[in-house]
């Protein structure tokens, strides 16, 4: 699908406000009210908008400990690599997993409480997953930056 100048500026102002209601959207994009709806209607249809979320703050919700924790499996066959992921799906603490290339096979991002709270999820969690042959944890000390918003 081509992309062009007005959708992007449709794109970017609702990776800001995505709660803007039609009518200011338009006028922010200098569209008529029922083009830009068509336009939004066509970004959703296309899967470039792919939905629309609450972003909540972790501070409010006390999950003021961020950890990055680097996993190295015991092997790379589909079966080790297909476990380890459903499993790691269903942890709630987890926020992200990445597929690495590098020295880890995967890189799991974890909201916790505090440190004690991610023992339990280490404990509780991590400690299971299928396949694991090492973990490293990192603390993150301070976020300085942080965006959903996706260049366009």
């Amino acid at each position: 699908m081509a992309i062009d100048e007005t959708d992007r500026r449709i794109l970017t102002t609702l990776q800001k406000e995505g709660r803007i209601s039609n009518a200011d959207l338009a006028e922010r994009v200098n569209l008529s009210a029922s083009a830009c709806h068509r336009r939004v209607q066509r970004l959703e249809q296309a899967g470039v908008i792919a939905g629309y979320v609450a972003l909540l703050d972790q501070r409010s919700l006390d999950r003021n400990t961020t950890v990055f924790v680097e996993i190295t499996l015991s092997g790379q066959g589909d079966a080790v690599l297909d476990a380890f992921e459903k499993a790691v799906r269903a942890i709630p603490d987890v926020l992200e997993c990445h597929l690495m290339a590098g020295t880890a096979d995967y890189l799991v991002k974890v909201l916790a409480a505090d440190t004690d709270d991610f023992a339990r999820i280490h404990r509780q969690h991590l400690a299971r997953l299928p396949g694991v042959a090492q973990m490293q944890s990192s603390f993150s000390l301070r976020t300085v930056v942080q965006t959903t918003a996706l260049p366009v």
